[in-house]
């Protein structure tokens, strides 16, 4: 739970720092800028809200590993939620609106996960796990958001290094195998994750691990 907060405080902060003409650079996610990912993390925070408002008292069938639904294809835009959040971006007009509504619903579902039990089972898309193997896999959906964030700024500082160990640790169970040493977090993630291709020599090290990526999250 603390990391989860420090991700996600780290990730908040990061967006609030933005200068205006940041928001309409490119961010890590194929056809999005960066005030459409703001949005998006926005609608991710109140996904936090709602998930920790739905308590279940069943078995949970889900952990922070199979919470990710896995393809090997990654996301061109045209997906219609993508593009609804283009939308939802656009209506913002202006980069001190999108900070004010992260900041307010973003504190929000920080304060929830503070005072969530991590041993209550929450249901979310269908599914049941426990508040602390959701609030797990969210590290890795903001480590992976703030990297996306950045992508094209680097004078925006990136996630922290607690968050890519536990981002990368996560996305290793998911693949089932560890990735090569010689990886560092951050490449690790971009790499399995399809942010970016792989060069030849890191190809070369990941060995049969190579035909496994990306692994595209959902």
């Amino acid at each position: 739970m603390d990391l989860f907060s420090h991700s996600w405080t780290a990730l908040r902060t990061a967006v609030a720092d933005l200068a205006d003409e940041d928001f309409g650079r490119p961010s890590g996610c194929t056809g999005w800028l960066v005030r459409d990912l703001v949005c998006h993390l926005v609608i991710d925070a109140q996904d936090v809200l709602i998930t920790l408002a739905t308590p279940a008292d069943t078995e949970p069938t889900r952990d922070a590993v199979t919470y990710w639904e896995v393809t090997g294809t990654p996301p061109t835009g045209d997906d219609p939620l993508d593009a609804l959040t283009v939308r939802l971006a656009a209506a913002y007009e202006e980069p001190w609106l999108l900070k004010f509504h992260l900041d307010d619903v973003g504190s929000a579902a920080g304060r929830a996960a503070r005072l969530a039990d991590p041993a209550l089972r929450v249901a979310t898309r269908g599914q049941v796990l426990t508040a602390g193997d959701y609030f797990s896999a969210y590290v890795l959906e903001w480590t992976l958001h703030h990297l996306d964030l950045t992508a094209h700024l680097p004078h925006v500082a990136g996630p922290p290094a607690d968050a890519l160990a536990h981002s990368r640790d996560l996305l290793e169970r998911i693949a089932g195998t560890p990735f090569p040493a010689s990886l560092p977090d951050r490449d690790a993630l971009l790499t399995g994750t399809g942010r970016r291709a792989p060069t030849d020599a890191e190809r070369a090290a990941l060995g049969e691990l190579a035909a496994k990526v990306p692994l595209v999250l959902g």
